[in-house]
């Protein structure tokens, strides 16, 4: 699908008559969401450019990312997708040509859709401006992503910690698992996004606007505060899964703890009961009268002598 945005117009227009296509001369964006063939090479002989495939898109060497190539700008950075149901990092490239901005990616992101929403009302009038503010959207994005992910964190925190005793710790290994990995999406994103920020320095459109060149270093300090943001809460993460181990191994070594003091104290008893059940004719005690109280007596002793050793040592 190829989607068109005009400057001041209120949304994108779609592209379906590609026959001889050229971009009109106020158009600022070219957005391509799961582009054919055909949508592609209609760009591509308009502006003179060759776009990127999707294998190229997903390199990750510096120089299949970001280059510059007949006069355009090509920057590939990994942005998250369905960070509410699976989230996973997708590749989308940028490039700013002629004046213009062409977005190309194949999965549906939600930055894009706020910021094609918005646009009109910014007064967005180049393609540089789109860019950066499309990547404001992105950011947006990614921090509310980091906050939610933040806010799950600490409601684990308070689960581990005041859990009633016995409680399973499944689900709250789940979460934390799950918080890792969108936090290490996240992270990875904003590695991208910081070398895509770098390599946007070098654009000419960017180079030639001051307020681009001012709104690309406030863009800078916001990636860099997230990565320390995103940083921070890997680990606490990770103290919360160590956290979680060790209440775990506690909670087995009592478990342990109580089944061996259980087989000390009722070893000497048994030990009693079997000499005592023993098929001998010559026993002294099985004519004496108090032979029974007396087995008893020595079985409720060597009950209570480990008990209270085990209590004076602390372990029990």
């Amino acid at each position: 699908m190829l989607n068109l945005l005009r400057r001041g117009a209120p949304g994108f227009e779609p592209q379906t008559e590609l026959a001889g296509w050229a971009p009109p001369p106020d158009a600022i964006w070219l957005d391509f969401l799961n582009p054919t063939r055909e949508e592609e090479l209609a760009v591509e002989a308009a502006l003179g450019l060759e776009l990127p495939t999707p294998e190229e898109m997903a390199k990750i060497e510096p120089s299949s990312r970001l280059y510059q190539e007949s006069g355009a700008t090509f920057m590939t950075a990994t942005l998250l997708a369905r960070a509410e149901a699976g989230p996973t990092g997708v590749p989308v490239t940028f490039v700013l040509a002629k004046g213009l901005l062409i977005t190309l990616r194949y999965d549906d992101l939600r930055a894009f859709s706020v910021f094609a929403a918005r646009a009109p009302g910014q007064g967005v009038a180049s393609g540089a401006s789109a860019l950066f503010g499309l990547l404001d959207a992105v950011i947006e994005r990614l921090a509310a992503i980091l906050e939610e992910t933040g806010e799950n964190v600490e409601s684990a925190s308070a689960a581990i910690f005041r859990r009633p005793k016995g409680q399973q710790f499944e689900a709250l290994l789940t979460d934390l698992a799950r918080a890792q990995s969108v936090t290490s999406l996240i992270r990875g994103s904003l590695v991208s996004l910081a070398r895509l920020f770098s390599f946007a320095a070098l654009a000419p459109e960017i180079i030639a606007d001051r307020d681009c060149a001012a709104h690309l270093k406030s863009l800078q300090r916001d990636g860099q505060s997230l990565t320390e943001h995103a940083g921070f809460h890997t680990s606490q993460i990770t103290f919360l899964l160590d956290a979680a181990l060790g209440l775990i191994n506690i909670e087995q070594n009592g478990i342990i703890k109580f089944f061996s003091v259980a087989a000390v104290i009722f070893m000497p008893p048994t030990l009693v009961a079997s000499i005592y059940g023993m098929n001998f004719h010559h026993m002294p005690e099985l004519d004496w009268r108090l032979g029974y109280p007396m087995a008893l007596s020595i079985m409720a002793g060597s009950i209570i002598a480990p008990l209270l050793w085990f209590r004076r040592r602390g372990w029990f």
